[in-house]
């Protein structure tokens, strides 16, 4: 029995996909490094030295390899068979984090033991993904077969969100977002990634333009409406496919725009939200009239579609002033340019360009950053580790920084190709999922383009509960890959 299980881990060993390993190495290393200059202070500190961010990073990378090891040790039918107790588990302590975790900057969501902290929603992340890949492998499943599969889905994706929003961490509970990209490489329509980004855009859009007023409405509301117009014609014409709908449908927006400017240029006074509110009204009327004699199913997918987007905008306005609190308005605020506050909220990320900026194409080289050596930018070894390496090693070396990342990410994807189970290409989808949505967030949050919400680089910021939560995805996914040819179709 002791020779099968040595046989069994040396096979493992030969099936391991050794590039990503390599892949991972490097960037921890990168890492360390890159913390190591964040944090010099020109006492001539050793790289290693415990006292050190660096230092403390180095043995948070020793201790995530040993992690690494045991988790490709373990039978990888233990990550199927205890899939939904370990996701049980965890959501038991994030309930307990909300009542024991002492209020850190606002947030409960770091539990503390002596001298160590780990957030357990970093570890949540595993959990949720080896429950979705279990539910996806379930006998017979099939997400589009049931609506029920969808809700089943989605609760799995929420629970641990809405928990980790309890414990006022929203930056965390965002990442879980990325997981529903995996229900669309599972047959979940696109309409819904459009439906997304059709709801960022209003949100921008809207937020963004508040002046001047068009028909006593701002203009961005305004601009919005036109968007959701266009969008519902476009939708009658190359989704519902009925041109004769379609056509009249685009006529009546024309032919009442056409009505509305004339009597706007004549001084009548028009109440815009009472005109696009009118017009979208008698358009689905008129649609719900005539789909009885159509496919039903689509004109119903295109009115509802129309109808919630109007309900989301109205509630833009309550949302951002009512739900979110005013640092988080002021960081949205700041990311779109409506505000400056450069010794506030946008402190941070102007410092952070001026880093980046200052570092040209070659950088200033290692531990000459003078952003990063007379603290400008705070936090710097953490979430705005990214602006450490544009400043030393400038755009070459940012660059490639980015190209290894987008390595792994393609190699990710490849290896969650190949799976032979549901279960492994899902988990792999989820892993990729979290990478990308970690990776845009973070550059954008350094560079300018993203609100600020306290989302680590991965294998970069300093910490253990990112490191070894990153690690602990990557790893029970190189340990199914390794296993993927004894599995069966």
């Amino acid at each position: 029995m002791e020779l099968r299980n040595t046989e069994a881990n040396v096979s493992v060993f030969r099936s391991l996909d050794w590039f990503t390993i390599l892949l991972y190495v490097l960037l921890v290393s990168a890492g360390a490094v890159s913390i190591y200059a964040a944090s010099y202070d020109f006492d001539n500190a050793s790289m290693f030295d415990f006292a050190e961010f660096s230092g403390k990073q180095f043995l948070w990378i020793s201790l995530s390899l040993i992690i690494g090891c045991i988790i490709l040790l373990l039978d990888y039918r233990i990550y199927e068979t205890y899939a939904y107790p370990i996701y049980g588990i965890v959501i038991l302590i994030l309930i307990a984090t909300i009542f024991l975790a002492p209020d850190i900057k606002g947030s409960r969501s770091w539990l503390v033991f002596g001298p160590v902290s780990l957030q357990p929603a970093e570890f949540g992340k595993v959990a949720t993904a080896l429950a979705l890949a279990k539910l996806f492998n379930s006998y017979n499943f099939n997400l589009n077969a049931k609506v029920s599969n969808y809700f089943r889905a989605l609760i799995l994706i929420f629970l641990p969100i809405c928990l980790i929003l309890l414990q006022r961490e929203t930056g965390s509970a965002l990442v879980y977002l990325s997981l529903i990209f995996v229900l669309y490489r599972e047959g979940m329509s696109g309409l819904v990634l459009f439906s997304v980004f059709c709801s960022v855009v209003y949100f921008v859009v809207a937020v963004k333009f508040t002046e001047p007023l068009i028909l006593d409405i701002p203009v961005g509301e305004f601009s919005v409406f036109i968007i959701i117009l266009l969008i519902y014609s476009l939708m009658l014409v190359f989704y519902c496919r009925d041109l004769i709908i379609a056509r009249n449908v685009i006529l009546g927006f024309i032919g009442s725009g056409i009505v509305v400017t004339i009597l706007s240029l004549c001084g009548v006074t028009v109440n815009g939200l009472l005109y696009f509110c009118g017009i979208l009204t008698l358009a689905i009327a008129y649609t719900l009239v005539a789909m009885f004699h159509h496919k039903i199913n689509k004109f119903l997918i295109t009115v509802s579609f129309a109808v919630v987007s109007v309900l989301f905008l109205f509630s833009v306005n309550y949302v951002f002033g009512n739900v979110l609190e005013p640092h988080q308005q002021m960081r949205i605020k700041v990311a779109l340019g409506i505000e400056e506050d450069l010794r506030g909220a946008g402190y941070n990320v102007n410092q952070s360009k001026i880093a980046i900026g200052s570092g040209g194409i070659y950088g200033k080289g290692f531990l000459n950053g003078t952003q990063t050596k007379l603290k400008y930018v705070p936090e710097q070894h953490t979430d705005f580790i990214f602006c450490t390496i544009g400043e030393e090693e400038g755009f070459i070396g940012a660059t490639t920084v980015l190209v290894v990342f987008l390595a792994l990410i393609l190699r990710l994807i490849y290896i969650a190709e190949r799976q032979r189970t549901p279960f492994g290409r899902v988990y792999a989808y989820c892993v990729v999922s979290c990478l990308i949505f970690h990776l845009c967030i973070n550059v954008g949050m350094v560079i300018g383009l993203c609100p600020v919400i306290g989302i680590p680089l991965p294998f970069f910021s300093y910490g253990g509960s990112a490191l070894w939560g990153f690690t602990i995805l990557l790893f029970v996914l190189l340990r199914i890959d390794a296993s993927r040819k004894e599995r069966r179709d």
